[in-house]
């Protein structure tokens, strides 16, 4: 892939090189994904290029969702865990309200579980129920109120639903797409369209309200509770001249 043609949320500069890595087929698609190479070269640092991320990957060092992986064009992607045994973190990646993905640190007890949306929900042979979640996960026998939009609680080591939240109005929910990608807020109704997209309202914790097609919404949390950590700007988006604001608090307050 030629790197300007890269997607731009993975913050690649046009004059390193001609190329940027193209990630391998898997459970996330190429423009939404981060590899692994990117996160631990030019989002960690702790490989200078890409031969030292291989040879941190043929160690075994490196888990996602619980599993090793040794690929370098590994497509991670929205909620995956990034495990590093050795040092003892973790990682979910998460969007920021800027649309990109954010080194977000969390417990080891966090690591242990994930959310993933329902995206269908279905009889499969032998009239077995089972669903699909947003990053290709086929889970058989769920629990019947589970439906397509919902999110489910996933046991990384089992890879087993153990708790589920429904998509309805009141809980809260993250922007995974569109121009309000990364926004929190809380669902505040549904609009129906026959024949084009579903709209659904949202309310974020300043009182804003934005509206995003119903496939780029994804529920993290029921009644103003998140499931997840969120990282550090809570999914709450500022204005120009409040970021600029905030810019220069930050600067007086350093220089004081």
């Amino acid at each position: 892939m030629k790197r300007l043609a890269a997607p731009k949320h993975w913050m690649l500069d046009k004059l390193t090189g001609t190329y940027a890595p193209k990630p391998s087929a898997g459970p996330h698609k190429q423009r939404e994904c981060l590899p692994l190479i990117v996160f631990l070269r030019n989002r960690l640092k702790y490989a200078l290029n890409g031969r030292e991320v291989r040879s941190i990957l043929m160690q075994r060092l490196v888990k996602v969702d619980g599993k090793v992986r040794t690929d370098s064009t590994y497509p991670t992607g929205f909620l995956d865990v990034i495990s590093i045994d050795k040092t003892d973190e973790h990682f979910r990646l998460i969007y920021d309200t800027k649309g990109r993905f954010t080194v977000h640190r969390i417990t080891a007890e966090e690591g242990k579980f994930k959310l993933g949306k329902v995206r269908r929900c279905q009889l499969g042979a032998g009239g077995i129920p089972y669903i699909v979640t947003h990053d290709g996960r086929t889970v058989r026998y769920p629990d019947p109120l589970i439906k397509v939009n919902d999110s489910v609680k996933i046991d990384l080591e089992t890879g087993k639903i153990v708790d589920f939240i429904k998509f309805e109005v009141g809980n809260l929910v993250m922007v995974t797409g569109g121009r309000n990608m990364g926004r929190v807020g809380v669902v505040t109704r549904r609009d129906h369209h026959h024949g084009g997209f579903d709209i659904v309202h949202v309310k974020d914790a300043n009182e804003r309200l934005f509206a995003t097609r119903l496939s780029n919404v994804f529920v993290i949390g029921d009644s103003n509770e998140p499931w997840i950590s969120l990282p550090k700007d809570k999914g709450l988006k500022l204005t120009i001249a409040e970021e600029r604001d905030a810019r220069r608090a930050k600067a007086a307050e350093a220089s004081a």
